[in-house]
């Protein structure tokens, strides 16, 4: 009995071990499914819930954010808006975590390109940077960013529309097939983040151009969604053949809402704005505008594109966010109520937290 005792002793042993393994193995393979792994995390969908270990950094420790964008700065009293995390329904959205960006990037050249929203966006990476080493030296101008000791490069580029504005006799053309001379700026770069969509639908006395190009066609105006398409259709082709997927990872920034209306979020009262509001629209009454129309216009465009581009779909969880924008706290103060802007430290951050994370679960 003993001796038939002793011998089965080991094959209990083997057997404790080896259920313990695999069960360890599995709760990685969970957690980490959890975290980084993109194929089964929709870090779009979810809520903001309030969590005091934030914001990610205080924005007095950040001397790189312009007064457009500067609330706390320019005076803002509630801290409310700054406290609130974005909670991906059925996964975790990795904090951004500074010191493994830089390592991982370290040598790497970053570029935005698009309107102010790129700049909100840019402006908010260059702080999550430099408070994670607030003490390595910096340069930094109006539109570029470098960190000498990581040798990393962020920079931006003002181009509204994506494809080229040429000063001709007759006055400024947009020329909507045409992305030569703005595409050689592109060029060079380890990651590309692009946005466009605000400027294609300003009036007359606020766009850019004169006339708008269309192959051989000029016309003072057109239908502004159907030139949205056909300038990212150029976009497109210029990714299609001048970006090596081996060497450089391509993003477009989701369309941003503005609040500048109360019937974006079915408030009682449709003469309401931005300004005042405190708190994120109501989860349970979820925005019922429809989505801006150049979102089906973007997805179809990068639809039909071979070449891999990320989306940053930040368009829904920035619906919820009435209360994310500088309003009468912004450059101009009670001259101007910007409801579509956004503050830094503020929903930005969140965006480049989720680009954080979609590089991570890339493998970058």
């Amino acid at each position: 009995m003993g001796y038939r005792f002793q011998r089965f002793c080991p094959m209990i042993t083997y057997v404790v071990i080896f259920c313990l393994s695999w069960i360890i193995l599995c709760s990685a393979t969970f957690v980490q499914s959890q975290s980084t792994d993109d194929s089964s995390c929709d870090f779009f969908s979810g809520s903001w819930v309030h969590d005091d270990t934030y914001p990610l950094y205080d924005t007095s420790l950040c001397p790189f954010i312009g007064n457009q964008f500067d609330c706390k700065k320019k005076g803002r009293p509630d801290t409310d808006y700054l406290k609130l995390k974005w909670k991906p329904t059925h996964c975790e959205l990795p904090r951004f975590d500074g010191n493994d960006f830089l390592k991982r990037y370290t040598g790497k050249k970053i570029l935005f390109v698009g309107d102010s929203i790129t700049n909100n966006q840019w402006q908010s990476l260059i702080c999550l940077l430099h408070v994670a080493v607030p003490q390595s030296e910096y340069k930094v101008s109006a539109r570029k960013f470098y960190l000498p000791e990581y040798d990393i490069h962020v920079d931006r580029l003002v181009h509204q529309y994506l494809v080229d504005l040429v000063e001709q006799d007759m006055g400024t053309v947009l020329q909507l097939d045409s992305i030569s001379k703005n595409g050689e700026e592109f060029k060079g770069y380890d990651i590309l983040i692009f946005d466009s969509w605000h400027w294609w639908n300003r009036n007359d006395t606020r766009k850019l151009w004169d006339y708008i190009q269309d192959g051989t066609q000029i016309v003072k105006d057109m239908d502004r969604l159907v030139a949205y398409k056909k300038a990212l259709t150029t976009w497109s082709k210029w990714v299609e053949s001048n970006v090596d997927s081996n060497v450089t990872q391509v993003f477009f920034q989701g369309l941003t809402p503005s609040h500048t209306s109360g019937k974006t979020w079915n408030d009682a009262n449709p003469g309401v704005s931005c300004k005042g509001q405190t708190e994120p629209i109501d989860f349970s009454s979820y925005p019922q505008e429809p989505l801006p129309q150049g979102v089906a216009i973007l997805n179809e465009v990068l639809a039909n594109m071979t070449k891999p581009v990320t989306l940053l779909n930040v368009t829904t969880l920035s619906q919820f966010r009435k209360d994310g924008h500088p309003s009468i706290y912004g450059q101009y103060g009670e001259e101007k109520n910007d409801c579509l802007h956004w503050c830094v430290s503020g929903v930005p951050d969140t965006w480049n937290q989720i680009l954080y994370a979609k590089l991570v679960a890339a493998g970058n």
